[in-house]
């Protein structure tokens, strides 16, 4: 077990001191994008920083404590490449799927003339205080860090987020190509990964969340690193992934009941036999 938790003492700043700085960071983060918004009248852009913002919270942390440990580093890499590949994705989709999404949108709508300013709180804030708690993980591997961590665990959990990374490029990448074929206007994708399950790139985000948890944990000794990845696949299950995607696939794609019936919402398994049948007749 890792025991010998860095001195605070040897940080540069304590870590109830980087919390609040990496919050308030956060804050103004997402009221700079807000502002942003009300400019340009597209309330999309807030997903170009959603990565974004965990990235600040990770080297915010490392430049603060100025104590952060190898694998505390590695940590940061990895929250880095998996922003870097969101935003790069986030940005394509926005420009190629027609500008603000649909939920924005129907917020806009819904919201009346006094939008702009209730978009403050309703959204920007909302989803800045939601990100600073599901960035439990970067807090416990760049504050509490170990001299000791345990290695095997570190393993697992690079080996887990290099997988779920994969997986959900992957996805991405055959979903991007798909769309781009005016062909498939109104279609479902079912091909690649989506033969597998209805949703692997959600699928993808949370094995990779949890790979990050379980190197935190093993860096701080820290059982609370893991309630992040808990909560992120609450959020893509249950509330704000899956369920609403689902559903809004059900109205509006013809099809979506037999693929359904032969496809795992979530976690992956291999078509069967019968199923290629299906999709070849």
């Amino acid at each position: 077990m890792a025991n010998e938790m860095i001195p605070v003492t040897t940080l540069a700043w304590q870590p109830s001191s980087v919390l609040a700085a990496t919050f308030i960071a956060t804050i103004a983060l997402f009221s700079v994008v807000w502002a942003l918004h009300v400019k340009k009248e597209d309330a999309g852009i807030v997903d170009f920083f959603w990565g974004v913002g965990f990235a600040l919270v990770a080297w915010l942390s490392v430049a603060l404590t100025g104590a952060t440990t190898p694998v505390g580093l590695l940590f940061a890499l990895l929250v880095t490449l998996w922003a870097a590949r969101l935003t790069a994705h986030m940005v394509w989709r926005h420009r190629h799927m027609g500008g603000e999404d649909a939920r924005y949108r129907a917020m806009r709508t819904k919201g009346g003339p006094h939008w702009w300013w209730r978009s403050l709180f309703t959204l920007y804030w909302l989803q800045a205080a939601i990100q600073w708690v599901l960035a439990l993980p970067v807090h416990a591997a760049l504050l509490y860090g170990t001299a000791d961590p345990m290695m095997p665990l570190v393993t697992l959990g690079v080996v887990l987020f290099l997988a779920g990374f994969g997986i959900e490029a992957v996805a991405d990448r055959q979903l991007w190509s798909f769309k781009a074929n005016p062909a498939n206007a109104g279609r479902l994708m079912t091909a690649g990964l989506f033969s597998w399950s209805r949703h692997p790139n959600y699928f993808g985000e949370t094995v990779l969340w949890w790979g990050l948890g379980l190197v935190a944990f093993a860096e701080s000794g820290a059982w609370w690193a893991l309630v992040g990845p808990a909560l992120i696949t609450v959020l893509l299950t249950r509330v704000s992934g899956v369920s609403l995607l689902d559903a809004h696939l059900r109205a509006t794609k013809p099809g979506y009941a037999e693929w359904a019936a032969r496809t795992p919402a979530f976690v992956p398994r291999p078509p069967r036999t019968g199923d290629l049948a299906a999709r070849k007749a």
